[in-house]
């Protein structure tokens, strides 16, 4: 049996229950809101700023852990909108809530999506997005404003719609 699984469950899950408890846990953001700005680190140690070198162009932002039993599947759906769609200029951001660089980059690497992931260790940017249950996914236009949120799974022609929204 590998007691790993439990220990790094354990581990994120206390990291999400953190930021839950934490001055930001009253967020609430709806649609309509400007989603609030940050800066993360990507798996090739690339910081990514948002919205700055983003702006004006639409963006989905999924925050994720590898203990989601649904991440992995929508995460690959994810890619197949992102592929579609990127020439057009949809930008998708894979935020990982509360999990070391090593659990990252082995999860990345087992589902072989090719759209952007960052690191989010200390679960800030997913205090700033009021994030208390995973998978949750903002869709935001090029304006920064949020235009769609999931919350939960979602299917591919869920995704697709959205980001179709996005584009128009």
């Amino acid at each position: 049996m590998n007691t790993l699984l439990p220990k790094r469950l354990v581990t994120a899950l206390l990291a999400l229950i953190a930021a839950a408890c934490d001055e930001g846990s009253g967020v609430r953001l709806n649609v309509g809101d400007a989603a609030p700005a940050f800066v993360a680190p990507t798996l090739d140690a690339e910081p990514i700023s948002f919205p700055g070198e983003l702006r004006g162009r639409p963006v989905v932002i999924r925050f994720w852990a590898d203990w989601c039993r649904f991440c992995a599947d929508e995460m690959q759906a994810i890619d197949g909108v992102w592929q579609r769609h990127r020439q057009q200029g949809l930008v998708v951001l894979a935020i990982n809530a509360g999990q070391s660089r090593q659990d990252v980059e082995a999860f990345i690497r087992r589902i072989g999506v090719g759209y952007a992931v960052l690191l989010d260790d200390q679960a800030a940017i997913s205090r700033r997005y009021g994030v208390v249950g995973l998978p949750t996914t903002y869709f935001v236009a090029g304006d920064g404003r949020i235009r769609g949120k999931l919350l939960g799974e979602a299917d591919a022609a869920t995704f697709e719609r959205l980001a179709g929204e996005l584009l128009r």
